[in-house]
């Protein structure tokens, strides 16, 4: 049977540079993160891109199950309790042409997420992937190795559903995520406590904003104020708003780019926005990506398009292109 093939990117392997790492987080759980990184690295795979999907959700890992797989032999679980060092050996096949998965499941119940020193190990190893995109399923929340996927990445992209909880937790998560970032690139002690402080929303100094944050810091010291204004400047993750029903549903990514800049001075980009479509359901229970399922699909054409940007903004693809039957 024939499918359909966006054509935005070309066959072959990756072309000799760093893997472009992309962290999916939102600030709670079923915003649909999962969904977006199976149907995104498919989408990517079809166009000729090598893809590695990776499940760092350790304790509710089932990316393998979006794809259709069964549970794997082997997974990130193995490299986070030292059963395996070389990442790519954890990294299987998938029976997409030019999809790979690290999988999550086998996660140890007492101690799913690695050290912080396990997790430089993997981020460094992510990058030294054969890929041209690596994929990043973050667990929901702020843990710790969550910030540390998400900051570290290529721009981040934050899922978020169209709902008051999510939305209030998506900007608690880029809060966080944002000084997490800034405490890292501060070289002075002083400047790594005044980040510690502006962390506790309720501090006495009344640090609200990252505005707030940065005139303490200039006060201390302008090289910091430099450097904060730099980190500032290089933070820029991208939004999705999933489940969209309505046109306000579609506004709120611009809604939230807007807030983002008045008050916290970070810019963000809206990636897109997929619709709320009962085809997307049914792929998901058939444990099939929407993509392949249904590939007519309003949601499945809106994942396309945000594929598309992926590419561009990785290898200046074009954004809409033709597309051609493929057996």
């Amino acid at each position: 049977m024939a499918a359909t093939l966006t054509s935005y990117g070309p066959k072959g392997s990756a072309r000799g540079r760093n893997a472009r790492v992309i962290p999916f987080g939102g600030g709670k759980g079923g915003v649909g993160k999962t969904f977006l990184v199976a149907n995104l690295a498919v989408s990517l795979a079809r166009a000729g891109y090598k893809v590695v999907a990776v499940d760092a959700d350790l304790e509710g890992a089932n990316l393998h199950t979006c794809l259709g797989m069964r549970e794997p032999p082997c997974s990130l679980a193995d490299f986070v309790a030292q059963r395996e060092d070389d990442v790519a050996k954890l990294v299987l096949d998938t029976p997409i042409p030019h999809l790979s998965i690290l999988a999550g499941t086998h996660g140890n119940a007492s101690a799913p997420q690695p050290s912080q020193q396990r997790r430089v190990e993997l981020l460094v190893a992510l990058r030294e992937l054969k890929a041209d995109f690596v994929l990043i399923d973050l667990g929901a929340g702020t843990h710790p190795a969550v910030m540390d996927y998400f900051m570290i990445g290529d721009d981040g992209v934050l899922v978020i559903a169209p709902e008051p909880t999510s939305v209030e937790n998506a900007y608690a998560f880029l809060r966080a995520a944002f000084y997490r970032r800034l405490r890292l690139a501060m070289l002075s002690l002083e400047g790594r406590k005044l980040v510690t402080l502006a962390m506790d929303h309720g501090n006495e100094r009344g640090i609200r904003t990252p505005f707030d944050l940065l005139r303490e810091i200039e006060l201390v010291d302008s090289e910091e104020g430099a450097r904060f204004s730099e980190t500032m400047r290089a933070f820029r993750p991208q939004l999705v708003v999933n489940e969209a029903r309505t046109a306000e549903d579609i506004r709120l990514g611009f809604s939230i780019r807007s807030v983002c800049r008045k008050y916290f001075g970070i810019e963000t980009d809206y990636l897109g926005y997929v619709n709320h479509d009962e085809a997307a359901l049914q792929a998901v229970r058939a444990r099939q990506p929407l993509v392949l399922a249904s590939p007519r699909s309003d949601a499945a054409i809106y994942v396309e398009r945000m594929a598309r940007k992926l590419a561009h903004q990785r290898f200046g693809a074009p954004e809409s292109a033709p597309t051609r039957a493929v057996e």
